[in-house]
């Protein structure tokens, strides 16, 4: 499970911090242990997330173990209490449930090891949540959405609750929903089955079919929404149907600018950028500073249309285009070196 391992002289990308003049632990960053416990990994945007964690973790020279419980909540709980044993210094919980995580993550603070929250709420004080402005996220698509649609249509909506960042973004589809009553939710819908994106699709067909009236679908994840378009598309409405998303990848790009693609909008952060914020603050900790009780990633609409006059095709290219993907001025210190571009 030891995926990095970087015991180098702890050099920033500009290469001027040396290991000697890091603060405690960092100045001997070999010994430093964190893992990184994860609920969801499979799509896109987990795995670009990971490498976001394994890139910052490279460039701090410290030693990361990731686990992954693909999406068992009891075993993620008990990789938890590995990680302890382990003897980490600090601990990234990625996802997962309020109900399983929060005695877990207390246990870890328990045993004196600094503890680090992603889209997961374990309701402890002494663990920061890194957060992508989930509600925003939702608001700037359902915003797109009545732009794009007016204020009166009839939707689909993609959903499983339980799930801190999803609850996030229903919270802002109730507030849309209650400020546009010509919005009809005709269908809810939505399962983490694997693989994800192929289980909403059998889901969505049969709710396309129940509900030919639909013309606009909120799925607030992209693999949520990769499968509403497989439905979608099969049945010829990639011209009737508009899919609002959160969340972006290379192949969410691609998708969306296929001809004709129902796909129109989506609200995201670079997921690798999350990533190395969250080892940023769980090195801030480590440090003895504090990086406060919501640590806050912007997000930013991406369209269609922006896709396609810029002509973007990739991650890279929308880094260029949109210079917020690139780095996230969150979580920073001047000790702390920044991967390489």
């Amino acid at each position: 499970m030891k995926l990095a391992v970087a015991a180098g002289l702890g050099l920033s990308a500009g290469g001027t911090a040396l290991a000697a003049d890091m603060p405690a632990p960092f100045d001997k960053p070999e010994e430093v242990k964190i893992a990184l416990v994860r609920y969801l990994s499979t799509g896109d945007f987990f795995q670009s997330y990971l490498s976001g964690v394994e890139r910052q973790a490279e460039a701090l020279g410290v030693d990361l173990r990731v686990l992954d419980s693909r999406q068992d909540a009891a075993l993620q709980a008990d990789m938890v209490d590995q990680a302890i044993a382990l003897g980490v210094d600090g601990i990234i919980i990625q996802h997962g449930l309020t109900e399983s995580m929060k005695a877990a993550a207390q246990r870890a603070v328990d045993a004196g090891i600094k503890v680090v929250a992603f889209d997961v709420n374990v309701e402890n004080d002494a663990v920061p949540q890194v957060e992508q402005s989930d509600y925003l996220l939702g608001k700037l698509a359902l915003e797109q959405a009545i732009k794009d649609n007016g204020d009166s249509f009839t939707a689909g909506y993609v959903y499983v609750p339980g799930i801190a960042p999803l609850d996030r973004r229903d919270v802002a589809w109730k507030e849309v929903k209650d400020a546009n009553p010509g919005i009809t939710e005709a269908a809810m819908f939505g399962t983490l089955d694997n693989p994800i994106a192929n289980s909403v699709a059998n889901q969505a067909r049969a709710v396309l079919q129940a509900n030919p009236t639909i013309n606009v679908v909120f799925a607030p994840y992209d693999e949520f929404a990769k499968g509403v378009k497989i439905a979608v598309d099969e049945a010829g409405l990639n011209q009737d149907i508009a899919i609002y998303s959160a969340d972006v990848s290379t192949a969410d790009i691609s998708a969306m600018r296929e001809p004709d693609s129902a796909w129109k909008a989506t609200v995201a952060t670079n997921p690798a950028v999350v990533g190395e914020v969250c080892v940023r603050t769980l090195a801030l900790m480590l440090a003895g500073g504090d990086p406060g009780k919501q640590v806050v990633v912007p997000p930013t609409l991406i369209t269609q249309a922006f896709l396609n006059e810029q002509d973007v095709k990739n991650m890279d290219e929308l880094g260029k285009k949109m210079p917020q993907f690139q780095h996230a001025d969150v979580s920073v210190a001047e000790w702390i070196p920044l991967p390489a571009r």
